[in-house]
């Protein structure tokens, strides 16, 4: 059944009929972040949400907020905010304009002058098989503190194939990129699961750089920094197989009626059910929310748990040459954990990042990344002062509740929150 098929079948059928659509699509398409306000002080907050920089494989996504009555922000300095703004989507726009698709990772048109003082927050999302918009919640629980950019990458099957290849090392020179573009403004790097290698490797390769304009924090939550570490069934699967067995079990070809056409990808939809298949528990606890939410009758109560489902459900493609790449360097290789990572002709140093303060976050029921993988950063980044680490392990926490849920609520983000406002120049920053 094609997509437009099961949307007319869900239009039409009676009410309730909705989860009929998401079932039945190919590859049902991501629902949109839609975070039009946050809570702040007890007050709601304006937030707009707009791409400032682009590559035809990922977005960069800005969620920024208007000033709330109870930061008693001057006129002048609410005037300065909303020109910084403006200068800084407009020199994104003219240089994306001129930037060629591939191939070059300049720093963008200087910015304004007087950046804010404010740090803000990246996101670096995984690519891994869902939409960045699963980390919605993520996403809105951290603008309580200050704005945040979010990589949002690209379904590999919509990328026409005169784009050329996507590997590994794209991903990390992207990541340095959008670090480039916000370096100015002071970011702190948050890396989720498959996204923490990259994330690290694109920090330290800009700490070690003639520019010097390295992240004021990173932390990585739940991500394979050495996967030799109580290794899980992913990790054992990637090391008892060769490249090619993956690629001949694995890859296909993105058929007619994409724009990515004839680019040779790992389906997002064998990825889906792989997790599904690992964690039944999680698919069937959506499922049961969104069935007693229907029982309820409370509409926004329907509305939340349908969103929350379709986040979840929306998957896509990868472009083979990523997934191949990640499998070998990360999984069997252990090229960071090693020191034997090379982005082109650069040598990824973790130990360049000794003005940066180091995260790292575990759960201790994760059957995604076994225990230590995520806190093995802490020995690569050898120069990072004691007084700037930190690592948190928590109790009763599988992957996702690393990023969804009352752990992520109750005991990470307050916890980093207060890394993040003790390792911003000025103290007390990002600020509730």
């Amino acid at each position: 059944m094609q997509d437009e098929d099961a949307a007319r079948l869900a239009r039409v059928g009676p009410p309730g009929c909705d989860w009929l659509y998401r079932l039945l699509q190919a590859t049902p398409e991501p629902p949109p972040f839609g975070i039009e306000t946050v809570r702040i002080a007890g007050q709601n907050v304006p937030v707009t949400e707009t791409v400032v920089d682009r590559t035809p494989f990922c977005a960069l996504r800005a969620f920024e907020r208007e000033f709330a009555p109870s930061f008693a922000v001057t006129p002048a300095a609410h005037a300065a905010h909303a020109a910084h703004k403006r200068t800084t989507h407009e020199q994104a726009a003219r240089a994306n304009a001129t930037r060629p698709a591939r191939g070059r990772h300049a720093e963008p048109a200087a910015r304004a002058a007087e950046p804010l003082a404010r740090a803000c927050i990246l996101l670096v999302t995984p690519l891994a098989g869902h939409h960045a918009v699963m980390l919605r919640e993520t996403v809105e629980t951290m603008l309580e503190d200050t704005d945040v950019f979010v990589t949002d990458w690209a379904n590999a099957r919509d990328v026409p194939l005169a784009q050329g290849k996507f590997g590994l090392d794209d991903y990390v020179l992207t990541v340095e990129r959008f670090l480039r573009l916000l370096a100015n403004r002071g970011v702190h790097v948050i890396a989720v699961c498959q996204a923490a290698p990259p994330a690290l490797a694109a920090s330290a390769l800009l700490a070690g750089s003639s520019e010097h304009r390295a992240p004021l924090s990173v932390t990585l939550m739940g991500g394979p920094m050495d996967s030799r570490l109580s290794p899980t069934m992913i990790d054992r699967l990637a090391a008892t197989h060769d490249i090619e067995w993956f690629r001949r079990r694995l890859i296909d070809t993105v058929p007619d009626g994409y724009a990515g056409v004839g680019r040779r990808i790992y389906p997002g939809y064998l990825q889906h059910a792989a997790i599904v298949a690992a964690h039944p528990h999680r698919q069937l606890a959506l499922e049961s929310r969104y069935w007693t939410s229907r029982m309820s009758g409370s509409a926004q109560a329907i509305a939340s748990t349908l969103r929350s489902l379709n986040e979840y459900c929306a998957v896509l493609d990868m472009d083979e040459d990523y997934f191949l790449d990640t499998l070998r360097i990360v999984f069997q290789e252990q090229r960071l954990a090693r020191g034997t990572w090379s982005v082109g002709a650069r040598r990824v140093t973790p130990a360049a990042l000794s003005a940066t303060a180091l995260c790292t976050v575990e759960g201790d029921r994760d059957d995604i990344t076994g225990a230590g993988q995520t806190h093995a950063a802490h020995e690569v980044c050898t120069d990072v002062p004691d007084e700037k680490r930190m690592r948190l392990t928590i109790d009763d926490c599988d992957h996702y509740d690393l990023f969804t849920g009352p752990r992520w609520h109750e005991a990470i983000h307050p916890a980093l929150r207060r890394f993040w406002m003790s390792n911003t120049p000025g103290g007390g920053q990002p600020s509730r």
